[in-house]
């Protein structure tokens, strides 16, 4: 089990939960890093007392190092701050919890300072997967998935061979949005986008999730993680979010993992595997779950998820670019400047311009990064 934690992302919905399980597990937080809510972050300070604090900018560092200025906490801000907070000598585990890009360096800091990772960060393996994975095996650490359908590949793979896999399953709720038309999704508003029906995250990942973006980033995703080609990855739709995902075998066998809609189940999993360990969390009742339902995506109202697999078979920067380019499109769409269903069409227009590295560096990768998103606001 972990004994020493550092969350990069404290105060968003998977860094509150895991400081939730680290504190039921009685377990040391080294270290705490967020944008801007510093409001939450002094509170989460008080609280675990983290040798070492980050936050985005050095106007908000001054302002907490004044709040805290009675406490024995370094302040940190930025990158350097978030490379300060992912290699603290203290922790043995970084739970990377910040969304989008942003996540990539420090998390592949915290590997190379010998952290194991628990990942809440898709796009760390979606941008970098095959830099990230080496990495990892080169200084000999773990990467255990925090999303939910990876940590139930992860429970439906164990204790069986690999090779007796014929297939990964990802199950997809299907979103606010199941079941509408491409013209019906050309009159969605901001506000429809950000009503998931099964979680309550942040609001990037909620219009990822209504766009089935986020389950193309979590077929990229499991491809490093679990190394299966594209075409031994499957999506299916399950409205009920029960069935969190599932391992076909060659004998015709299904291994699937079920639970309550409660993250703090798979995050409290990667800091204790291979042990399980008792928690008050809620419990699912078979008894009350009624029908459980399956269907195929439908890639025609939802072409997101095609862009990742179209991303995924060419390799190299192009998953990058989809992401950086998704990432530009979803903010955009958040403040309103664009229409729901432009934020796949300026994806696409990217992808189709850009020429592949199929060997891509960490610099490469960050410089594709910025390129998609400058492409994308020059396409307005």
């Amino acid at each position: 089990m972990a004994g020493n934690i550092a969350i990069l992302g404290s105060t968003g919905s998977i860094g509150v939960q895991t400081l939730e399980v680290a504190r039921n597990l009685g377990i040391s937080v080294s270290a705490l890093t967020a944008n801007s809510n510093i409001d939450l972050i002094e509170k989460q300070a008080k609280e675990f007392k983290p040798q070492l604090i980050s936050v985005g900018d050095s106007t908000l560092a001054f302002e907490l190092n004044q709040r805290l200025k009675k406490m024995n906490i370094e302040v940190h801000y930025g990158l350097e701050g978030l490379k300060a907070a992912a290699s603290i000598a203290a922790a043995d585990t970084v739970v990377t919890s910040i969304v989008g890009v942003a996540g990539l360096i420090p998390t592949i800091e915290a590997i190379r300072h010998g952290k194991n990772i628990a990942l809440a960060n898709k796009e760390t393996l979606v941008t970098a997967g095959s830099i990230v994975v080496s990495e990892a095996a080169a200084h000999g650490i773990s990467i255990f998935p925090v999303d939910s359908e990876h940590a139930a590949i992860y429970q439906c793979l164990a204790a069986n061979r690999r090779q007796d896999v014929e297939r990964l399953i990802l199950t997809a709720s299907g979103g606010p949005f199941r079941g509408k038309t491409p013209e019906e999704l050309e009159k969605v508003t901001v506000a429809q986008a950000l009503k998931h029906p099964n979680w309550n995250m942040g609001s990037k990942i909620t219009i990822d999730s209504a766009t089935l973006m986020n389950k193309g980033l979590e077929v990229i995703e499991a491809r490093w993680l679990f190394d299966f080609t594209p075409d031994r990855i499957k999506v299916v739709v399950h409205p009920q979010s029960i069935i969190h995902s599932m391992v076909e075998y060659v004998d015709g066998s299904v291994i699937a993992q079920l639970g309550s809609h409660d993250m703090r189940i798979p995050i409290q999993l990667a800091l204790t595997w291979p042990d399980r360990v008792l928690n008050s969390f809620s419990r699912l009742d078979l008894l009350k779950c009624g029908s459980l339902t399956f269907e195929e995506p439908d890639m025609e109202s939802f072409p997101c998820l095609a862009l990742a697999f179209e991303a995924l078979k060419a390799d190299g920067t192009m998953p990058a670019v989809m992401n950086g380019a998704n990432e530009a499109a979803v903010e955009l769409f958040l403040k309103g400047k664009i229409g729901f269903c432009d934020i796949p069409r300026l994806i696409s227009r990217a992808m189709q311009v850009h020429s592949v590295n199929i060997k891509p560096g960490l610099d490469d990768i960050i410089e594709v990064d910025g390129w998609a998103r400058k492409m994308v606001g020059g396409l307005l």
